[in-house]
């Protein structure tokens, strides 16, 4: 049997994320790719083979997320990896010593400490600057500038990047594009159309959506480029398991019922606190106070469920955690449980106090990951914790 999605046909989002990944099992007919739990293939003869030698290089359970991936990206090809941070380090390992890269300022605090602590001391050079200004990106370009990266929206300041301008500008350099699309997703923001040259995600955030794995996964569209990355793939092999495929591939099929819902709560929360606390201490794009308000509803379907909010003080967010119910104090984001935790010295802990200071990720703030739980009990529990500030 042919499937639909073998020919030039084009379907909606929900469909492609269903089925996009499948090729027909010729054992049993299975409904869902098999978990491929092998590390070695037989094969029939010296170079004779059923296109898979080594699990390291191809696994099927893998091939299937990195199809899925690929499609909804609206890319020709995708990669999956170990962690969000495995493909990160792998991205960079396609350039070379005397490469320079200018990054966002506020980019999650894994990709700083890669880059700071690890990467500039192997010879890659890193410009740091705020991407909601294109002009500071085309400032910060050299003759010896390779990439621009850019996380849109970022984490955990929410702050928005003109997509199709940094495109220009990177182009103009002859450079790469790459951008996280982790907070957004492909169901909310599509980074190709708007210029992307590489799209990566942790996938253990919303594409999994479940809090049960951690992946990462890339998307590229240019075939000698996939092909870099391929070999890079293989011969690093920061690729991901074939049970942690299977868990994000099936995280994915509901991606399209998910975000929404996440959408629905980050808009209900973000709306309750920026009226109960002033729209200057809550950080959501969805509202029309954030300065990029009107870009974020340009480039983007959805605005999500992550809402960052400054509470003044580290005893006050400390307080605010103490008190949720069903917002569970924890890392990570992007599951159908809501989470709440405090950037300074969780996911920012990393960047040194100065950096995080000029940056505005204050000791007062805590950044929320609204589930999919009913908006009504979400914001009762916000509205509980958040008392008396």
């Amino acid at each position: 049997m042919t499937r639909v999605f073998d020919d030039d046909r084009r379907t909606a989002f929900g469909t492609t994320a269903i089925h996009a990944g499948e090729r027909e099992d010729p054992l049993a007919g299975a409904i869902m790719p098999p978990v491929y739990l092998t590390s070695t293939y037989v094969q029939q003869g010296l170079g004779e083979n059923k296109g898979y030698e080594y699990a390291r290089g191809k696994n099927p359970t893998r091939e299937a997320l990195e199809r899925t991936i690929a499609a909804l990206e609206g890319a020709q090809h995708g990669f999956a990896f170990a962690s969000g941070m495995g493909c990160l380090d792998s991205i960079m390992k396609l350039f070379k010593s005397g490469d320079h890269i200018v990054c966002g300022a506020n980019v999650y605090g894994g990709t700083f400490r890669l880059f700071d602590k690890l990467l500039q001391h192997m010879g890659l050079t890193f410009s740091y600057v705020d991407t909601t200004d294109v002009q500071r990106i085309e400032d910060a370009c050299t003759p010896h500038t390779r990439a621009i990266l850019v996380e849109t929206p970022t984490n955990p300041l929410m702050q928005i990047t003109d997509l199709q301008a940094a495109a220009d500008v990177a182009h103009a350099h002859n450079a790469l594009l790459i951008v996280d699309n982790t907070f957004a997703t492909p169901f909310f923001q599509q980074p190709f159309s708007l210029g992307a040259d590489i799209v990566f995600h942790s996938a253990t955030k919303f594409l999994n959506g479940h809090s049960d794995v951690i992946c990462g996964v890339a998307t590229v569209i240019d075939d000698d480029l996939a092909a870099k990355l391929q070999f890079i793939h293989n011969a690093a092999g920061a690729v991901a398991g074939p049970f942690d495929s299977w868990l994000v591939l099936r995280g994915m099929k509901t991606l399209h019922l998910r975000m929404p819902a996440h959408d629905r709560n980050g808009r209900a929360v973000a709306a309750y606190l920026a009226g109960h606390l002033g729209d200057e201490r809550v950080r959501y794009p969805g509202l029309e106070s954030h300065p990029q308000h009107s870009l974020a509803c340009m480039q983007m379907r959805g605005m999500g469920g992550m809402v960052t909010v400054d509470v003044g003080t580290k005893a006050l967010a400390n307080q605010v955690l103490k008190k949720v119910r069903i917002f569970s104090l924890a890392e990570s984001l992007g599951g159908v449980e809501s989470l709440i935790s405090h950037p300074a010295s969780m996911t920012h802990a990393s960047v040194e106090p100065e950096r995080r200071a000029a940056l505005g990720i204050t000791e007062g703030m805590v950044r929320l990951s609204c589930g999919v739980e009913d908006t009504s009990d979400l914001l009762q529990d916000v509205e509980q914790a958040f008392a008396g500030l």
